[in-house]
């Protein structure tokens, strides 16, 4: 019989090793009970330690944000033609 492997988010991921790295309890409490093996309790500590400068870096470019920048621009000069249109159409200025 095979057993199917478990995907952790990554927010369980991080809520494991913020309490490995508190040091408050052992990796083996910690693994037994978020059941989970203590190796994978030090490796997701080990990449929290590695990556969190990371989140800290200025420089780093947000290429996702400036096309959610772009997109919702256009939706508002969309909608700002759209209600001018209409309301000429009804008789009104603006």
């Amino acid at each position: 019989m095979k057993k199917t492997r478990t995907k952790h988010s990554p927010a369980f991921k991080a809520k494991v090793a913020l309490a490995a790295l508190r040091d408050q309890e052992s990796v083996a409490e910690i693994a037994r009970r978020y059941k989970v093996h203590a190796n994978v309790v030090y490796k997701w500590k080990r990449q929290l330690l590695d990556h969190a400068a990371q989140s800290f870096e200025t420089d780093h470019s947000d290429g996702g944000a400036s096309d959610r920048e772009d997109v919702l621009l256009k939706k508002i000069g969309e909608l700002t033609v759209e209600r001018d249109f209409l309301s000429n159409g009804l008789g009104r200025s603006r």
